[in-house]
């Protein structure tokens, strides 16, 4: 049963009780990420993530660590293009220390300029270690790709050249900016009194104020055609084709997912079926949907041999001309909603999954739907509407390809990707 509460300087509470479970996780949702940021400042979102870490005025960096460590708990963040959270998870009895621990985070970081310039190595390394991951990279140079010129496209580390540039004033502005009860959600989802855990929460958030507050408002982004190659000394060859998908809160998201399943996201998907069982001629190949605010991407992977390129791409061609031109039958769309109503309920047997699931809608659609709202929505889709849907994904007009690795001089993409 999910409850909810907004305090009076906007700062809200999203509750669910599971009774059944040990377990409790709490997470502070904040309304900020790379998309809040500019090309001088790109990376300070996810900066921001990691001083929260670096210590206290009540606790060093270890002492954080050790105070969920030590009750066998878990304690992380992560950074996206739009938010940025903050979690716990603990047994039931130490959902009070999580309040504690994020809390103390939130409000008495030291962010010592000392901690920055150490930080800012580490962020370094991560962006090598990712530049060293080309399976990784190429879906951050197809966003950028897809995306360029708005802030959508910013890459989450930010940039060697924009790091350098980030100091303890800017942080401080910037989460003056948009770290406030507005632009924050704390979720809890397990095994807790509710009327206990509201009252530890208006104790320490009450008085928290919104000062310069700054509204995350997303401009409309504009889908560029683009064809990228960066050349990598690979052995493989990592390929993405992006297309223009569905914005956040779009009700036809299911419409897509059962689309997306069918056609490459799993194991028993067209693309895998066909290119890695059948003919052999990749060891990962898949497709997946993502959502923003004004604006959404249709994702196909593949890693190959580059001799392979020409005849891996050709072959999805043909796999898109099929489900454009037969669609979807009955039997198909039925195995698919199976499907994705099987992964959502499992979904639901974890506590971490459920605060993540109330804690982003909330933050981002200022809405929670029950599991049956979703499980009707998902029984309610028609071999038409996802024809629609397939329709609308599915076309010559806005796509976008990145390659990175080294590629064959005679391949001509744009003559190749043909439906």
């Amino acid at each position: 049963m999910y409850k909810s509460k907004t305090l009076k300087n906007g700062l809200r509470i999203v509750t669910e009780y599971i009774p059944y479970v040990r377990s409790v996780s709490l997470g502070f949702w904040v309304y900020n990420g790379s998309r809040n940021e500019d090309k001088d400042n790109n990376g300070i979102s996810h900066f921001i993530e990691h001083m929260l870490f670096k210590g206290t005025e009540n606790r060093t960096a270890k002492d954080i660590a050790e105070s969920i460590d030590s009750i066998g708990g878990q304690l992380n963040a992560f950074t996206a293009k739009e938010y940025t959270c903050y979690y716990t998870k603990t047994l039931d009895t130490h959902l009070d220390l999580g309040i504690d621990v994020l809390s103390d985070m939130l409000f008495h970081s030291k962010i010592d300029q000392k901690d920055i310039d150490v930080e800012r190595k580490v962020i370094l390394e991560e962006i090598n270690m990712y530049e060293d991951s080309p399976e990784e990279l190429v879906h951050d140079i197809l966003s950028e790709t897809v995306w360029s010129g708005n802030s959508l496209g910013y890459p989450i580390l930010g940039t060697k050249e924009s790091l350098d540039k980030i100091n303890r004033p800017e942080i401080l502005r910037h989460m003056q900016h948009y770290y406030t009860p507005p632009n924050t959600v704390i979720a809890i989802a397990g095994n807790f009194e509710y009327d206990a855990v509201v009252a530890l929460l208006e104790e320490k958030f009450q008085n928290w104020e919104a000062g310069n507050h700054h509204q995350s408002v997303y401009t409309n982004t504009v889908f560029k055609n683009d064809i990228v190659f960066r050349a990598k000394d690979t052995e493989q060859t990592h390929m993405c084709i992006g297309f223009e998908g569905i914005e956040q809160g779009d009700e036809n998201i299911y419409d897509l997912l059962v689309v997306n399943s069918i056609f490459g996201g799993g194991m028993s998907s067209r693309l895998f079926q066909k290119i890695r069982e059948e003919k052999g001629l990749a060891y990962s190949i898949y497709s997946y949907p993502s959502s923003y605010k004004h604006a959404g991407l249709f994702t196909i992977y593949a890693g190959m041999n580059p001799s392979q390129m020409g005849e891996v791409v050709k072959l999805i061609s043909e796999e898109i001309h099929l489900l454009k031109k037969d669609k979807i039958g009955d039997e198909e769309l039925r195995k698919a909603k199976e499907q994705l109503k099987g992964n959502y309920i499992l979904g639901l047997e974890s506590t971490s999954s459920r605060m993540n699931s109330i804690g982003k809608s909330e933050l981002l659609l200022r809405k929670i739907k029950t599991p049956d709202e979703i499980i009707n929505r998902i029984n309610a889709i028609t071999v038409d509407s996802a024809a629609t849907m397939i329709d609308k994904i599915f076309n010559n007009i806005q796509l976008s390809i990145c390659v990175v690795g080294t590629m064959e001089k005679d391949i001509d993409l744009k003559k190749v990707i043909s439906f």
